[in-house]
């Protein structure tokens, strides 16, 4: 069977639409031979993924192109698109053969192509072809392609529209995705551009490629009925138009070519049988202006039956698209339901053209249909722009929510910017460049200053009112405040900050150092030595953690001076007393049975009571005070026993605390903010932090602490509150 959409193919003109994308484009001499001469070695002898002859498909396609009004320099185009696959540099070469222009186009959109194979091969896969959700993406993805270069529109509908007619006269079977994405994503787009030729015989063809069986039921329908109604709407045409005539009102009446798709889609939605679809037999009157709307309505109202129900004045109440007219539906003397439209010559051409009857008729007035204005080539972008927009919102549907997370604007230039729904001017500054959101200091909405905090939506123009210089607001990061609502800008925000707070603790960290070692007289130390040897990768890591106090001075001064280890090779310094009752030290060990004994408690095991305790004579250093556990004092016992001492913890006199150091060993996994809170656990428990060393490897922290305690005993209890630190793995004494 003949396809209807071939039968009621007009011609596609939609000069206002083209003019706009064609701006962007140079005429050159010949454009059009040239390029078909330079593509066709490339692509002549290769076929689409579809069956198609690559140079046949840019040839239609280019003529489909002339047929909406396109001139040379656009068909042009279309044989760079697909010439393009065969170039190693195709953005350097195009440029060079025809211009920066040209090859923008083809690169950008080869670009969507490959992004739209790739979603309807996941969307077939998946079996998603039916689901609008499928669609998502896709749309997402055209939607920034179209704001970056117009004329992707026009090449795109048009290779659609050619790839469908192809599959038509072949009868070759099409895949699924292609015939879905024409009717889901093509024809939705060329309706919201009003490119209404494109999008009938795309929803015909791709319905019959879909739901062939109901396709051909419909089809034969009309072609049995269709003499007897053309024949009727063509005498009610002429009575019509000789009428309103008579009545003062000059009035061009047309009939309406009915569509497949349109019939079906009717028919399901308010369940209907063929014979009930009210807008078969179909007029549009077109008159001079809106007075005249309303007169010829008065007039058809008079002289038919009215179905008030089926009454919409989208001139008082025009659609967001801004179009608008009459609608209502009559029936005649024996019933037979008609539909008619009323519109003035403006609202046909927008109807007609879409969002290119903005620029092309001055009947509109100084702004245009629904408040739009396009007298320059952005105006004309913009308001394309703006459709796109609204069409995106028509894919999502009222209750799907596709696009509920987002919104869409667009800057001075005219470019798109996606954005968290909720998003304000400071979003929108950051999005654009982080300077240039530190900098935002207002912003203007449409034109007009808003505060800062206003929501944005879809479709308006932002631009930022930035400083020379400086930073943002604390204000921007209260969310009650309502700045900010997007996580990437509120975590740029916080990262200024922090930058900032970072840069303060680090030179207050430096200052604490460096006086240190001046007291020290170390003036001469590179300050990245005493890092590494702190346990710190650089002298800056140093400092933030000192200007932060989590690391005291003292430890830096043990770095600094560090106290010689015991050695057992030096002289014995001891005399034996008379036996008498044990006097306590000054450090706190009793020698049994001698007297003015020196002691030292032994660095390798750091003895604190009540730990069990042994005593070791040293060569010149007196007795080393060890833990019996400490695996060295084993050692060194073994090889010489006959020193090994008794030795005891004395009492300390009435009133005197003596406090021992302790190393603490601690594991972790390594995060920010670690050391400190490890510190504070020994700050409340009122443990002396005397020195700290640190490393981290792989994500890994070893850590040592040294603090002062009176009781070993107590230490326990402190560990079992470190390990309960978020990321410590273990924690003990070493």
């Amino acid at each position: 069977m003949k396809s209807h959409a071939a039968e009621q193919a007009e011609p596609l003109a939609v000069p206002g639409l083209v003019a706009a994308a064609e701006q962007a484009l140079p005429q050159q001499a010949h454009a059009l031979a040239r390029a078909r001469a330079f593509a066709e070695p490339l692509i002549a002898g290769e076929t689409l993924d579809t069956g198609e002859n690559t140079l046949a498909h840019a040839d239609a396609v280019a003529e489909i192109l002339k047929s909406m009004g396109g001139s040379e320099a656009m068909q042009a185009a279309s044989y760079l698109v697909y010439a393009s696959h065969h170039l190693n540099k195709p953005q350097e070469v195009i440029a060079k053969a025809f211009g920066d222009s040209y090859a923008a186009l083809a690169v950008e959109t080869n670009k969507l192509v490959r992004v739209q194979q790739q979603a309807r091969g996941a969307q077939v896969s998946a079996h998603l072809v039916d689901d609008p959700r499928a669609q998502t993406e896709n749309v997402r993805k055209m939607l920034l392609a179209f704001s970056r270069d117009l004329r992707v529109v026009m090449l795109r509908l048009a290779s659609r529209l050619r790839t469908l007619r192809y599959f038509a006269s072949t009868k070759r079977p099409v895949p699924p995705g292609v015939a879905q994405e024409a009717l889901t994503v093509f024809a939705p787009l060329a309706n919201r551009l009003g490119i209404w030729q494109v999008k009938w015989e795309m929803e015909d063809l791709a319905f019959r490629f879909l739901e062939p069986d109901i396709y051909k039921s419909v089809a034969r329908w009309l072609d049995e009925k269709r003499v007897e109604r053309e024949a009727y709407v063509e005498q009610l045409r002429s009575e019509l138009e000789a009428d309103l005539k008579d009545q003062g009102i000059q009035a061009q009446v047309h009939g309406r070519p009915k569509h497949i798709y349109s019939i079906v889609k009717k028919m399901r939605g308010k369940a209907l049988d063929f014979e009930q679809v009210l807008d078969v037999r179909a007029l549009r009157v077109i008159v001079p202006d809106v007075k005249d709307c309303y007169a010829a309505l008065a007039w058809v109202h008079a002289r038919f039956s009215p179905i008030l129900e089926e009454f919409d004045d989208y001139i008082a109440r025009p659609k967001p698209n801004g179009y608008q007219s009459l609608h209502t539906v009559v029936r005649d003397g024996v019933g037979r339901p008609i539909e008619i439209q009323l519109r003035t010559q403006a609202m046909h051409e927008h109807a007609e053209h879409g969002v290119a009857a903005h620029w092309a008729y001055k009947e509109a007035g100084p702004k245009g249909y629904s408040g739009v204005s396009a007298s320059s080539e952005y105006d004309t972008k913009i308001a394309v722009l703006r459709q796109l927009l609204a069409w995106e919102r028509d894919m999502a549907g009222a209750d799907q929510g596709l696009f509920e997370d987002s919104i869409y604007v667009l800057t001075p230039q005219a470019s798109i910017v996606e954005l968290p729904r909720g998003a304000t001017p400071v979003d929108f500054a950051y999005s654009v460049h982080t300077n240039l959101g530190h900098r935002c200091r207002g912003a203007r909405v449409d034109g007009a200053m808003v505060p800062l905090n206003t929501p944005l939506r879809n479709g308006q123009t932002v631009e930022v009112v930035a400083a020379k210089e400086g930073g943002p607001s604390r204000d921007w990061l209260n969310t009650e405040l309502g700045f900010l609502a997007s996580h990437r800008a509120r975590s740029k925000v916080r990262a200024w900050f922090n930058e900032q707070q970072r840069h303060e603790t680090v030179a207050r960290g430096r200052e604490l150092v460096e006086r240190l070692l001046q007291r020290e007289g170390r003036t001469a130390m590179k300050l990245d030595d005493l890092a590494v040897k702190m346990g710190f990768k650089s002298a800056e890591d140093l400092f933030g953690v000192v200007g932060k106090d989590e690391l005291s001075l003292r430890s830096i001064e043990v770095v600094l001076k560090p106290a010689a280890a015991p050695s057992d090779d030096e002289v014995l310094l001891a005399r034996k007393s008379r036996p008498a009752q044990p006097k306590s030290p000054k450090g706190g060990v009793l020698v049994v049975g001698v007297d003015s004994l020196m002691t030292q408690l032994a660095k390798c095991c750091k003895p604190a009571p009540p730990d069990r305790i042994s005593g070791f004579v040293t060569r010149g250093k007196g007795v080393s005070i060890h833990r019996s556990d400490c695996a060295n004092f084993h050692q060194i016992v073994a090889r010489n026993p006959e020193r090994v001492i008794e030795v005891e913890w004395g009492r300390p006199k009435a009133g005197d605390v003596a406090v021992y150091p302790v190393d603490v060993f601690i594991e972790a996994t390594d995060r920010q903010g670690l050391l400190r809170d490890i510190s504070e656990v020994f700050a409340k428990e009122k443990m002396n932090v005397i020195g700290v060393q640190t490393q981290s490897v792989k994500g890994t922290a070893w850590m040592t602490f040294t603090v002062e305690v009176a009781d070993s005993q107590r230490l326990g209890k402190v560990l079992s509150v470190v390990r309960e630190v978020k990321g410590v793995n273990a924690a003990r004494r070493r």
